[in-house]
């Protein structure tokens, strides 16, 4: 049976600030880790006002150190934002804190608009075109350096930390498939290759020392409640959340709102519909169906799963009502 993992933003609601939701995205980690969750990870964001995770790997070690057994990693580092070098060092010592628990997923967009990127880069000349040079580079920095080697991680070198290849487009299922790697897409916000993607990935790939067949990482966003109705109300923080993002509005994830889907225009509905298409919103029956249908579609290997709640008590709950309606299915399977 697919595995699950839980993806976090770190959402900074309404009303709050990222000191409350560091420490939640902690205390869900803690959750997560007793309900059986594999993995952790935490995304890279920038000048968002509504996400705390954008120092990732400083928030990788709060929560790998608060934690005892579960993966945590990143879903991902954007690399075109950093050097490989710095990448394999934060991460060979985040490797050195917490052995054989952490885990580096690489994208190649920015995470943010390009005004920030160029903040973060100085300059854009490298940026995305050189992602695959600079992800064969990071990979280089974590074998066992060799005698006179004069650039080296330290640490890092000859540290065992599985690379993913993340991605939302055609393009990060042929690099992950050419280098062997495992493969996580973004169908949670950006469903619309998802078909395709997991077709060239699957069929071109080449075993690698890291990898010997095709391993495929899904985002799902699930919204569990008691209730149909009550999840359909949490989702709405999300997809206001979306609107306002996609309209030049990013701000904090805001409170629910009964009936908003009511009055959106047109335009927003479609959009919501095929961005969000990949979402389980309802009760614990409604939730064990979704997850099943949707496994039973894709053959994800594992879920990551996401959810943008409003109320920490209640996305708490949300990931226990899943992890309940993974584990019927694993006794029926």
């Amino acid at each position: 049976m697919t595995e699950l993992s839980v993806l976090d933003l770190s959402p900074i609601v309404e009303g709050s600030d990222a000191s409350q939701s560091l420490a939640n995205s902690l205390d869900l980690a803690r959750h997560a880790e007793r309900l059986g969750y594999k993995r952790y990870w935490l995304a890279e964001h920038h000048n968002m006002p509504g996400i705390a995770s954008a120092a990732t790997s400083v928030v990788i070690a709060h929560v790998a150190g608060g934690t005892k057994t579960i993966r945590v990693g990143a879903g991902g580092i954007m690399l075109p934002n950093h050097a490989p070098l710095v990448i394999a060092e934060q991460f060979g010592t985040l490797a050195a804190l917490f052995p054989g628990r952490i885990d580096l997923g690489l994208g190649r967009a920015p995470g943010t608009d390009m005004n920030t990127a160029r903040a973060l880069r100085r300059n854009l000349e490298a940026g995305a075109d050189n992602f695959p040079q600079d992800v064969v580079e990071l990979m280089g920095y974590f074998l066992p350096a060799e005698e006179g080697q004069r650039l080296r991680a330290v640490p890092g070198e000859g540290q065992t930390v599985p690379i993913w290849i993340l991605g939302s487009s055609l393009y990060g299922a042929q690099l992950a498939a050419m280098l062997g790697l495992p493969y996580a897409f973004a169908s949670h916000f950006a469903p619309a290759e998802l078909d395709h993607a997991l077709d060239i990935y699957r069929s071109r790939f080449q075993p690698s020392e890291q990898l010997d067949k095709p391993h495929v990482m899904l985002g799902l966003n699930v919204f569990a409640a008691p209730t149909d109705a009550e999840a359909r109300l949490l989702f709405t923080s999300l997809q206001q959340a979306f609107v306002n993002l996609r309209t030049g509005r990013p701000g904090k994830l805001p409170p629910p709102v009964e009936n908003y889907d009511r009055d959106l225009d047109p335009m927003a509905k479609t959009m919501l519909g095929q961005a969000l298409s990949c979402a389980v919103v309802g009760s614990p029956e409604t939730v064990r169906q979704g997850i099943d249908a949707f496994v039973r579609r894709t053959g994800a290997d594992e879920l990551m799963v996401t959810a943008q709640i409003f109320d920490h008590a209640a996305r708490v709950r949300s990931f226990e009502i899943l992890a309940e309606a993974h584990k019927s299915l694993l006794q029926a399977a």
